[in-house]
């Protein structure tokens, strides 16, 4: 039976979860005291040899061999090993749940979409949802423990009234070496084709939907086969485990070769911790030694709180077995069975009286409190994080202005100059700006006095008027702002010097020729 302490929780108040570490069902203690008793019997055990058994050069031996298993044991990355190794069974463990087929979606899709009062319409509605509780019983018989000790054969599950002693017949007689549980989900698709074609149902979209979501049904019962199936890989089960001092042979479906790798390494490195956190005595008479506790309470501790993180982990990697808080699969079976034929049955076409509502007349409903929660009515509704935001006074920030390109702009020349230069999206302000600052490249226009051949391209009015415009307007910023220091003079001086000359005709009509390949 699951434990369920969600109502000890609902507030948070002093002392809240400490409550909860008196509960004996489910807890920690009831999974872990038994190898709790053996690693405290078994460490008493060897202590008492030390003190009492060993002699003088016995124990100076026995502190080199414990020294050297304590720091072999800090080599192991239990933290790191054991915290993946928890968050992937639990990541499962609740996909595993989420996979558990539920008819609520088909039940009511079937409900409105079969159509029938008389007794064939309520065979059909009745026999559909039958079908998907029957393929959710068989996967489950194949998965879970309690659900196989209720149902051990197919005639429990007749018996039962799952199944008709013609549909086993039907379900015998169809050989497979798989698992079978897939058929009652065809049973329900040629059943549902046969209403379309009587008629119950109306119409390929109401069917189209029922294919869907039974679709959906049956693609969670084969997840549920296949999280089954496919297990943790066992190489990270046995990596993991021997870090840790517990046994948990249990984990996964061991190979007997596979338990004896699992055993001895679990046995190995439970010696380990055994022999390197005892207590012991310094090897020089002046030495000074550790404090002598009879009971190691940090040792203890680490075992309690390692060991109960991987007996958690062994309780959910299969939570279809019959643990404190496995799922209650019988439960959810008598449930979904019960609520899926009254949805079809005893619901089909049975309304209420529709009516006027009580707020029929009120343009804003307002349901009552109760004196307990009236202090809910006094907060008020939240409406975003800014709307409590303090503006600025002034009414001077609060007016609106139209962006528009004849505003004046900030220049910043030496930010644009290396912009420019970065970026291979120059606008035609930049390529104004930069044919100005180096005026060695710009490209001779038409109308000036050496011929050129550019001139015979057409080029955009709008767009030469936008740079003719825009260099003025540069000419005007720059002709206000203060003159640049002798540095960047010299600093113009050094710059080689590029001229671009214009070709003329004749060296035009010489490289034709060279390209036609005339002499």
């Amino acid at each position: 039976m699951t434990i369920s302490y969600t109502l000890k929780v609902a507030n948070s108040h002093f002392g809240g979860f400490s409550k909860l570490l008196f509960r004996w069902k489910g807890s920690i203690y009831k999974l872990l005291y038994k190898e709790f008793i053996v690693f405290v019997v078994l460490y008493a055990v060897l202590s008492l040899v030390y003190r009492r058994l060993l002699t003088e050069d016995q124990k100076r031996l026995y502190t080199k061999v414990a020294q050297y298993c304590n720091r072999s044991t800090d080599l192991i990355p239990m933290s790191f090993v054991l915290g993946f190794y928890v968050t992937l069974i639990v990541n499962r463990w609740w996909a595993q749940y989420t996979s558990i087929p539920l008819p609520d979606q088909l039940m009511c899709v079937i409900s409105s979409n079969v159509h029938g009062k008389d007794e064939r319409g309520r065979i059909l509605r009745r026999t559909l949802i039958r079908y998907a509780n029957l393929s959710a019983v068989l996967i489950l018989r194949s998965v879970s423990t309690r659900v196989l000790k209720r149902f051990p054969t197919m005639d429990h599950v007749v018996e039962a009234g799952f199944m008709t002693q013609d549909e086993r017949k039907k379900f015998e007689s169809l050989h497979s070496d798989f698992n079978k549980y897939w058929i009652p989900c065809v049973w329900f698709t040629n059943l549902a084709a046969q209403a379309r074609r009587d008629g119950r149902v109306r119409d390929d979209v109401a069917l189209r939907l029922l294919m869907d979501e039974l679709n959906l049904y049956r693609a969670k019962c084969s997840m549920l086969f296949h999280y089954d199936w496919i297990s943790i890989p066992l190489v990270y089960t046995q990596v993991g485990v021997p870090s840790l001092h517990v046994t948990c042979c249990c984990l996964c479906r061991l190979t007997p070769c596979s338990r004896q790798v699992v055993t001895i390494a679990v046995y190995s490195f439970f010696a380990f911790c055994l022999i390197g956190r005892q207590f012991l005595e310094p090897l020089e008479p002046g030495q000074e030694g550790d404090l002598d506790m009879y009971v190691p309470l940090s040792t203890l501790l680490q075992f309690f709180f390692y060991a109960g993180w991987l007996k958690v982990a062994e309780q959910i990697i299969n939570p279809f077995g019959e643990d404190d808080d496995d799922f209650e699969t019988n439960k959810l079976i008598d449930r979904n069975l019960q609520v899926s034929l009254l949805s079809v049955d005893d619901m089909y076409q049975n309304l209420p009286p529709a009516g006027k509502d009580k707020y029929w007349n009120e343009s804003t409903a307002q349901p009552p409190y109760t004196t307990a929660t009236a202090a809910e009515t006094l907060k008020p509704s939240f409406l975003g994080s800014t709307f409590d935001m303090r503006m600025c006074e002034d009414p001077e920030q609060s007016q609106p202005v139209e962006a528009s390109l004849s505003s004046p702009r900030i220049h910043t020349p030496l930010l644009t100059r290396f912009l420019a230069a970065a970026s291979p999206a120059v606008s035609l302000r930049n390529f104004g700006r930069g044919s100005r600052a180096h005026p060695h490249l710009r490209r001779p226009r038409a109308d000036s006095g050496s011929p050129s051949h550019y001139s015979n391209r057409s080029e955009d009015p709008e767009a030469v008027a936008r740079i003719e415009e825009e260099e003025t307007e540069d000419e005007e910023s720059q002709a206000s702002e203060p003159s640049l220091p002798e540095a960047s003079e010299t600093w113009k001086k050094e710059l080689p010097q590029i001229q671009v000359k214009a070709p003329s005709s004749e060296s035009i009509s010489v490289d034709q020729q060279d390209a036609a390949g005339l002499p």
